[in-house]
Parts: C-alpha cells; sequence; structure tokens
C-alpha cells in the first residue's frame, strides 16, 4: 500500500485473560506491516493474569510495539484516553479484549479512510460464543428481535454511512477535533463519541470487507448486567445529544413501563374488586409480548438450530427487560442532569500526543 500511514491500535481491558492472546495474535497477524504499527494497551487494574499473558505474548512477538499503560479508572473511556494521550498514529484504531479483528483489518480501515473521503471507518460484527449458552446469547444480540435494526449486529454485504460502527479506525485529524471520550460513560461511548464526531460535519462508514469477531457473554447474569447498563448510560447520552437517540431505543423502556403499569392494574383488579375488564386489560401486553417472543423464538431456532430455542425466549426478554429497566432506573438517577451537556470530558490540548 502506497503512503502507508502510521498506525495505533488502542486495546482498552481488564480482566481479559480468557480472551487477549486471541486478540493479540489476531493483531500480530495483521497483513499491515508491524513497522508502521504500535499497540497501546491500557489495563484497567486487571486482577486476573491478564498482565501476565501480556508480557508472555510480547515476549513471543518482539516485531510487535507493544505498549502497556495503568488504567486506574479502571473503565473503557478513562483507558482510551490514556492511550490516546500516548498515540502516535496518523490513523487510531480502538479495539476491545473481547474481539478478533480480520487480517486484514488495519489495511482495509486504512484503504477506506484514503480512498472514501471518511472521517472514521468500522464493519459488521460476528457476534460468536464459547459454550452453548454463550452461542444462544450470540444468536440473541444478532437477531432483529433482540437488539433492534442495529446494522453492524444485523447487516451483512452492505457498506453505508452509518451513525455508530463498532471497533472504530478514526483519522487523527477528527479525533483532535472531537477532543477525549466523555469518562463518565461506563457504557455507549462509542455512540456518544460517533455522534460529536457526526456533529462536527465527520463521516462514519460501514464497510462490508472490514470484519471483526466478538465474543459474547457466557451468562445470562452478565448478559443482564451488559444490558442493563447499556440502558442506564443511555439516559446520559440522551441528555446530551437527544437526536442521537432512534426510536428502537425507546421501545425497551416503553415495553418495561407497560408492564409496570399492567401489574398495577391486575393488582388493583383483585384488591379493589374491579370488573374482568381490567384483569384482561392488564394481561394484554404480557400476553402479546409472549406470543412475539415465542414466534421470534422459533424463526431463529429454525434459521440458527433448534438445540438453541430453549434459550432464546429468556435470552430475548433479558436483552429487552435489562435494557428497558435501566433507562427508567437511569432517568430516575439523573432527573438533574438534564442541563449537563458536557458531561466529564478531559480537556485536549496541543500538547496531547506528542
Amino acid at each position: 500500500m502506497q503512503n502507508s500511514p502510521f498506525v495505533s491500535i488502542l486495546l482498552p481491558i481488564r480482566n481479559e485473560a480468557a480472551y487477549i492472546e486471541r486478540g493479540l495474535l489476531a493483531i500480530a497477524e495483521q497483513d499491515y506491516s508491524t513497522d508502521l504499527l504500535e499497540v497501546l494497551i491500557t489495563d484497567g487494574m486487571s486482577t486476573d493474569n491478564t498482565r501476565l499473558l501480556i508480557h508472555d505474548f510480547s515476549a513471543l512477538h518482539p516485531q510487535m510495539k507493544i505498549q502497556i499503560l495503568d488504567n486506574p479508572g479502571k473503565i473503557v473511556p478513562t483507558g482510551i484516553n490514556i492511550a490516546l494521550s500516548q498515540a502516535k498514529g496518523e490513523i487510531i484504531i480502538r479495539v476491545d479484549g473481547h474481539c478478533i479483528i480480520a487480517s486484514d483489518y488495519v489495511s482495509k480501515c486504512v484503504e477506506h479512510i484514503q480512498n472514501d473521503n471518511v472521517d472514521g471507518v468500522g464493519g459488521p460484527m460476528e457476534t460468536i460464543g464459547d459454550s452453548t449458552m454463550a452461542k444462544a446469547i450470540a444468536i440473541g444480540m444478532s437477531s432483529s428481535f433482540g437488539v433492534g435494526n442495529s446494522a453492524f449486529r444485523t447487516s451483512s454485504g452492505k457498506t453505508m454511512l452509518a451513525d455508530t460502527v463498532p471497533f472504530p479506525a478514526y483519522t487523527r485529524r477528527i479525533i483532535e477535533k472531537a477532543g477525549f471520550y466523555d469518562e463518565e460513560l461506563v457504557r455507549n461511548q462509542d455512540d456518544e463519541y460517533n455522534y460529536r464526531i457526526r456533529e462536527l460535519g465527520g463521516k462514519i462508514l460501514l464497510a462490508e470487507d472490514v470484519r471483526s469477531t466478538y465474543f459474547s457473554r457466557s451468562s445470562v447474569k452478565s448478559l443482564w448486567r451488559q444490558y442493563f447498563q447499556y440502558g442506564y448510560w443511555k439516559v446520559r447520552v440522551l441528555q446530551k445529544h437527544p437526536l442521537q437517540m432512534s426510536p428502537r431505543q425507546f421501545v425497551p423502556p416503553v415495553f418495561v413501563f407497560a408492564l409496570f403499569v399492567s401489574f398495577f392494574v391486575f393488582l388493583s383488579s383483585f384488591i379493589f374488586h374491579l370488573s374482568s375488564f381490567f384483569f384482561y386489560f392488564s394481561s394484554f401486553v404480557p400476553s402479546l409480548y409472549i406470543i412475539a417472543n415465542i414466534i421470534a423464538s422459533l424463526w431463529t431456532a429454525s434459521k440458527q438450530g433448534w438445540k438453541y430455542l430453549g434459550w432464546l425466549p429468556f435470552i430475548f426478554a433479558i436483552l429487552h427487560l435489562s435494557y428497558g429497566a435501566g433507562f427508567l432506573i437511569g432517568l430516575v438517577k439523573f432527573w438533574n442532569r438534564w442541563g449537563d451537556k458536557t458531561g466529564k470530558v478531559p480537556v485536549w490540548s496541543n500538547e496531547t500526543a506528542e
């Protein structure tokens, strides 16, 4: 590739012992020159042997420029910001400890940025699992019924401008304009950052030939926590950037609120001996959802494998209920933050990353 730019790969991680070696190996196998790559790993004070595995990997691959930085904040945005302050690349790619990028990921990102007049690029993400449960969760997270019309999770074979992409590559120019990530956002920091880029006139491309694989959560508990946080922190994104929200993101909280109202009406019909109309009214939303869930689970299992049918209704319900509950609790928690459009974004100076 002519005029190949220097690329910084940022890897904010914490307790990724199960996946970090596979992720680093994918970076080591890039078809892009290692002389033009640096890998900045910000470790959120891991309590497992993640750090030891990184040191061992680095010793076995001395051709790679791997630097480990401490991330006392322990969350993704603080880790990214620490890495950004050290990054030397003309193009900066943010990946994840839970992902594997294709061997041509870097070269494809560079190619699109150089040729397509865009400021950022990513691609469709294939979600997989290491166990039957994890595979069922991955199927749910890749389903339109599970996550709506999230383009990078449910689309393939398409190249188009998008609102947000996973594991994005950015030009240094757009990062210097957009500044640091919001260190308040435990989740949804990429959505918020990409919106800021688009507010500045930047273009973000979802390119079908930029491929990555993501390992899903392996338990319903961790899935609930993940999507609860997505809903919870989405409230702060809404408060900062109301136009960033799409209609699909309001469906889970409306659904959960409707369930709460249905339960209240159901309880009241017994306590106050109301007419049977209220009993049937209270059962409408739950019954409609159960029917839709079963139909979606049957259709998905017919495509992905019947062995997942027993898990899919529960996984779909967890995706919807956890996100919706998190969003509603976030509305209560952040009720007085509607005027705060800034959050916790550190000031970018001219000396940053020099």
